[in-house]
């Protein structure tokens, strides 16, 4: 096939989608399928369901989307597609993706169901009607339980990353939603790896699925991988080391326990690292305001497991360190691919005890290719002084509710308070509170100013976020 034949292939014009809807994808600088793309929507908007292999950052999102808003009829104010995920950050990211694909289109409502978040305003939503609803399954059964959500007219249900659903025990909660779906829908699973669950899944309730693989490789030039041997009483240790040596911006750093995060975080504090941990058992403001302080650089190192972690997509990552090796090869291949993405370049630094050797051959053989290893001995310090995040979080006490706008926010402090554009990072509005990056050195002035002066005229609370966190 010459390469023109398989450009057209590729391209968003080839398939049945709407004028509208390719004059939007174009918009959003969508031109080329990603392999699962390329892979899952020719048969998903055949009305086909679907098993298909796909992780976090190779365009899954846009494969099931355009294939469930193609199905959807804007004129009927009723739910038609669900969407279920893991967590809420997933749940948030493919609420705003749905959204932006769905632009083409009057006024498709999306709403989103997750926990940690009041029911009331939920089912307030719900009252003025949906199109399309994405959510946890806990959450979701509940307002079904309450008769909040019916699912009459439901035509298409999307399980995404159903490995990482089944993992967080929540098969029966699946069961108990897909069996209140209508029986001729379509069912689009996706998940990055497969487990025994899945097939039990899909035999409950798909209909002859047809599967597709996209095989979870990086090209090898783009992620350098390093290997180190470390004994497991070095090990954390290790890690400052490989911070102070490689000096990257930010990094997640992957452990296979809650305990090995929390005793990470702790040495790394200790030592001036500006780290922070993500794990299942954090409440939802906690793990808001991690997140918040890695995405806008106000912190260098998240430190994380595997299933706090999935669904988020935190884009620019210099490096990734495995501080413990994951038993499941696919779980590695997944945990490096979020650093060189794009055309940037991404470090996957891995340390491994001679008891973890045997799941390293596993990723070797996964991998078609055998582990470079460097001597611990090679990491010495590079920078002068410790490594310090560029950027610090404000945080304001007020957010969507009280009509704050990431735009207030900045006027304030460009305008009224002087600050440059160029001083002024990410701002993330929530309901209740807005977070605010700005360069370190003006960090404490900021936030002074801020509850000296006002934002959209009223005056307001600001505080430093300082970016530690006590597991005691």
């Amino acid at each position: 096939m010459t390469s023109k034949e398989n450009q057209a292939r590729t391209d968003f014009s080839a398939l049945a989608l709407s004028p509208a809807t390719l004059a939007n994808l174009q918009q959003l600088g969508y031109t080329t399928m990603t392999p699962i793309q390329a892979a899952s929507l020719p048969p998903a908007l055949l009305g086909k369901d679907l098993i298909a292999q796909a992780s976090t950052g190779s365009g899954k999102t846009a494969a099931f989307a355009l294939a469930l808003l193609a199905n959807l009829n804007p004129r009927r104010f009723a739910v038609q597609a669900l969407v279920l995920c893991p967590t809420r950050e997933l749940a948030d990211q493919v609420t705003t993706e749905i959204r932006r694909l769905a632009r083409a289109e009057e006024n498709i409502k999306v709403v989103t169901l997750c926990g940690g978040v009041p029911l009331r305003g939920q089912m307030l939503s719900l009252e003025h009607g949906a199109h399309i609803v994405v959510g946890t399954p806990g959450r979701v059964m509940d307002h079904l339980e309450r008769q909040h959500l019916t699912l009459e007219a439901l035509n298409t249900l999307v399980l995404d990353e159903a490995d990482r659903m089944l993992d967080m025990g929540f098969f029966d909660d699946i069961v108990v939603v897909a069996k209140q779906c209508p029986k001729e829908r379509q069912t689009l699973l996706f998940s990055a790896t497969y487990p025994e669950g899945i097939a039990k899944l899909s035999a409950q309730f798909m209909k002859s699925p047809e599967q597709i693989t996209v095989q979870a490789q990086h090209a090898e030039g783009k992620i350098e991988q390093r290997w180190y041997e470390v004994k497991n009483s070095e090990r954390l240790h290790t890690v400052s080391q490989l911070l102070n040596h490689f000096r990257p911006e930010s990094s997640i750093a992957f452990c296979n326990t809650k305990q090995q995060c929390r005793d990470l975080v702790g040495v790394l504090q200790a030592q001036g690292f500006s780290a922070l941990a993500l794990f299942g058992e954090l409440e939802q403001r906690e793990r808001d305001q991690v997140l918040v302080q890695f995405a806008n650089k106000s912190c260098s190192v998240l430190v994380a497991t595997d299933v706090a972690a999935r669904g988020l997509d935190i884009a620019n990552l210099a490096a990734v360190i495995n501080v413990d090796v994951t038993p499941d090869p696919e779980v590695h291949i997944h945990r490096i691919g979020r650093t060189g993405r794009g055309d940037a370049e991404g470090l996957a630094l891995n340390l491994a005890s001679l008891d973890e050797m045997g799941s390293v051959g596993k990723i070797e053989q996964l991998q078609g290719r055998e582990s470079r290893w460097f001597p611990v001995t090679d990491l010495t310090p590079t920078g002068s002084g410790p490594l310090v995040p560029p950027m610090v979080t404000i945080q304001i006490i007020g957010g969507r509710k009280e009509k704050i706008r990431a735009g207030d926010v900045l006027g304030a402090l460009t305008g009224d308070m002087g600050y440059t554009r160029e001083q002024i990072g990410k701002i993330n509005v929530n309901d209740f509170s807005t977070y605010v990056a700005v360069d370190r050195a003006i960090g404490a002035q900021a936030a002074q100013r801020l509850n000296q002066g006002r934002v959209k005229g009223k005056t307001v609370k600001a505080r430093l976020v300082t970016g530690t966190q006590d597991f005691e």
